[in-house]
């Protein structure tokens, strides 16, 4: 159990050379609002909010090296000068504004590339409208109404791996603080994981130990030009949820695999190879993947997946189930989610930034309290001491 004078959730982590200010992490949130693969005003937007949301590291969605890779026209590249300028400049706004640490998701959709944004129904793009051929492992189609992709070659399996170096190039050259690779939710690295949608026979396929190798290459290859000092970890679909498909053994043993080449992390994820599979979602669901690969591996784990209580966010930590959390849509909904976090655990170090701090919870008291609206014109609005507001039975 973790002991602390702070609530374990507002402790510090420490990831090879980096230390978060604290265990929450804003997760990669695909916004589907890239031009030509570039970062937007949007993202500006989007990840400058988030970057001033207390948390103490910030995603970005998921980043392609490749134009073809992308789950849709409107994910965020990182394969052209254009791409390393757009979220160079995301980046450099973020960091004026904000003390969190900031890491970048590089992946490929495979498959699933091709495809429209969730609020047009993730549908394919018919090569008439722009659309374009998809790859994969084998050429097993996600089902209707999606086509049968292509199968890779080894040939396109090398190319792939360095254009995965090359955006880590870019990566590090941006200036991110950390690397996670997406290898979850039926992209092209769970593909070649799971038997239920690699069915080649080549080195790359048929056993278990051959269909991690190419992930397995893949990250020695991009661990070797990313920095030495900065974290690089692995997002994954720790199961299947499906009969004949990836279970939780499967998985520790990819770990094992993944730390023996590097891997600082592991953010514990599941299914999203099967797309008419129910899974059981409930509070907290996927915790114990988190669990079981940090006591099985030795490994940092980052629990995801319906994690939306204060409470239960520090249970995960102070009872050492994972290290990290992280939340998407509860950011979303509440983007100051770790503001109400910080004081409602009783947390003396969460990050404002000045110009909010007549919301500090000393300040939320008080506006709700007698304050007038020339109080607002002076320095106790503005951080200029703490105010002591007398309580309800004293007035």
């Amino acid at each position: 159990m973790i002991q602390a004078s702070q609530p374990s959730l507002f402790t510090p982590f420490t990831l090879r050379g980096l230390t978060l200010s604290n265990r929450i992490v804003v997760a990669p949130m695909s916004q589907f609002s890239a031009v030509d693969g570039c970062m937007t005003d949007w993202h500006l937007m989007h990840l400058g909010h988030m970057a001033i949301s207390g948390a103490g590291l910030v995603m970005t969605e998921a980043v392609y090296p490749e134009a073809v890779g992308r789950n849709g026209p409107g994910c965020v590249g990182l394969y052209s000068d254009a791409c390393e300028a757009s979220l160079t400049r995301v980046l450099e706004f973020c960091r004026e504004n904000s003390p969190a640490s900031f890491g970048i998701q590089l992946g490929h959709a495979g498959r699933k590339a091709s495809i429209l944004p969730p609020w047009q129904d993730r549908a394919p793009i018919p090569p008439e409208e722009g659309g374009w051929e998809t790859v994969a492992p084998s050429s097993i189609s996600m089902g209707s109404p999606y086509p049968p992709p292509r199968a890779l070659s080894v040939e396109d399996l090398l190319c792939l791996r360095d254009r995965f170096v090359e955006a880590t190039r870019r990566a590090a050259r941006i200036g991110y603080d950390l690397l996670e690779i997406h290898a979850a939710h039926g992209y092209l690295f769970h593909q070649f994981l799971s038997p239920l949608s690699n069915h080649r026979d080549d080195d790359y396929g048929g056993s278990s130990v051959n269909r991690r190798r190419f992930l397995l290459e893949v990250f020695a290859a991009m661990r070797d030009v990313w920095p030495g000092d900065r974290p690089m970890g692995v997002r994954l679909s720790t199961v299947d949820w499906a009969e004949g498909g990836l279970e939780i053994d499967d998985t520790v043993e990819v770990v094992r695999d993944l730390k023996d080449r590097g891997c600082d992390f592991i953010v514990t994820s599941s299914g999203g190879l099967v797309v008419d599979k129910p899974i059981p979602v409930a509070p907290g669901y996927q915790v114990p993947f988190a669990e079981t690969i940090r006591r099985e591996t030795d490994i940092p784990t980052v629990a995801v997946g319906m994690i939306t209580e204060a409470s239960q966010a520090e249970a995960i930590v102070t009872e050492e189930r994972a290290d990290l959390v992280a939340l998407a849509r509860g950011m979303l909904y509440e983007p100051r989610w770790a503001w109400h976090a910080a004081h409602e655990l009783g947390a003396a170090n969460i990050s404002y930034p000045s110009q909010y701090n007549p919301a500090r919870s000393e300040g939320r008291a008080a506006y709700t309290g007698n304050w007038t609206p020339k109080d607002l014109n002076t320095d106790r609005a503005w951080g200029g001491g703490r105010v002591d507001i007398p309580s309800k039975s004293s007035r």
